[in-house]
């Protein structure tokens, strides 16, 4: 079924009274899905984000080959990547939760800044948008489904790093008891349910770039234009957050609290950076879907 026939298959009945039915298909989001996952360009994203913790791993086994640390003293050493890195060869899993700090400021955002660019901008460049809006009410239910679909490649974009960077590290490095970050031991399979946490807690901290990407789609009809500028503005914000002057602000940047998961491998869990990250994404995810939808619903669609 294609695209079309599935928005139409799935179109929104009005109701006895005359109001609109459901604004959703799952006949149109499975197929977003389908055509997504099948580009070439989405599964290259993929295979670069899966080879991030393999190099990672690699790079850390050589430097501890001959018994010497890698990267900072211990757990002790700090709340980001450099405190995880120097845990690696005492245990596997923490190549996860590096890997995780190391595609997240760059990687796993341009990744799903191509995607977000591409979601309305490329149909209009492929001439295939106008073909999708033929259902009644079709052009909420699309924007939705656009959304529901880069918002699920956030999550597996995140779950193919946590996976690679987990099968790497139980290959290379001893697996176990680990140590938090505030220094106490839990047990491997609570480590592996953290690690699954930090995961979604860091998928989830996506949703704002998502939703700025695809309200760029919505402003141009050149898809390369709108991934181009997607990616452009995400490492425009990231330059501003470094910018010592600019701390009044910076708590507002999308990407300010990123790297707040590495509370979650505390003793007990700082959740106060966390609640902010997370409500921070809501609110992006709010303001730009609306800005979207805003937009999308009153242009001039005309390929």
């Amino acid at each position: 079924m294609s695209r079309a026939e599935a928005a139409t298959a799935g179109a929104a009945v009005p109701a006895a009274d005359g109001r609109p039915g459901r604004p959703w298909s799952l006949g149109l989001f499975r197929s977003e899905l389908l055509i997504t996952f099948r580009r070439w360009r989405t599964l290259a994203l993929l295979g670069v984000l899966a080879a991030v913790p393999v190099l990672v791993g690699i790079a850390v086994k050589i430097e501890t080959s001959d018994g010497s640390s890698f990267g900072g003293t211990g757990p002790e050493s700090g709340g980001g990547g450099p405190a995880f890195i120097s845990q690696i060869s005492n245990n596997g899993l923490f190549l996860v939760f590096s890997a995780l700090a190391a595609t997240l400021p760059f990687f796993l955002p341009m990744a799903v800044g191509v995607v977000a660019g591409d979601a309305i901008a490329g149909e209009a460049s492929g001439g295939t948008l106008r073909y999708l809006l033929v259902a009644p009410a079709g052009r909420t239910r699309l924007l939705l489904t656009k959304y529901a679909t880069v918002i699920t490649f956030c999550l597996a974009a995140t779950l193919v790093v946590a996976v690679s960077a987990l099968a790497v590290g139980a290959l290379l490095f001893p697996v176990g008891d680990l140590t938090t970050i505030s220094g106490t031991r839990i047990s491997y399979a609570e480590g592996l349910g953290r690690a699954l946490l930090i995961a979604l807690v860091v998928a989830a901290s996506l949703v704002g770039v998502a939703a700025l990407g695809l309200f760029v789609s919505t402003l141009t009809g050149s898809g390369i234009a709108a991934m181009a500028t997607t990616v452009g503005l995400l490492i425009t914000v990231q330059i501003l957050d470094q910018i010592p002057q600019l701390h009044a602000v910076q708590p507002y940047f999308f990407t300010h609290h990123w790297l707040s998961f590495a509370d979650l491998m505390r003793e007990p869990v700082y959740w106060d950076d966390l609640r902010k990250n997370l409500g921070l994404q809501a609110l992006y995810a709010a303001v730009f879907g609306s800005a979207a939808w805003a937009r999308f619903t009153t242009k001039d669609i005309t390929s």
